[in-house]
């Protein structure tokens, strides 16, 4: 499994979301390895980057919407607690169980 965090040196919520994923990894008994990607404003249309902090998992954004623009912003996610600036440990352990893809499914 490939974990990858992009985030924007800016948006302080990335540093929140690598630590919730280590927790979710370490609940779950799964091991990767996180690669952090910084984000530059020129890269953020070609990216096609929708905030920071974005997760990847083997590539995919288990978290995206339809409704996404991208640039450089902090990204909110909807969690049991309200919106805020990561996903939260249970749902990132969700999403990092094998054979998941996408929140939910």
């Amino acid at each position: 499994m490939r974990i990858s965090l992009r985030y924007f040196d800016a948006c302080p919520n990335w540093e929140i979301a690598l630590d919730r994923i280590g927790e979710a990894l370490e609940s779950t008994d799964l091991r990767a390895e996180i690669n952090l990607e910084e984000v530059t404003a020129a890269d953020a249309q070609r990216l096609r980057f929708v905030g920071s902090p974005t997760i990847l998992i083997d590539g995919i954004d288990p978290f995206q919407t339809e409704d996404a623009s991208f640039g450089l912003s902090c990204r909110v996610y909807p969690t049991e607690r309200g919106l805020e600036g990561s996903p939260s440990v249970a749902q990132l352990a969700t999403v990092l169980a094998p054979g998941r893809t996408k929140q939910g499914a």
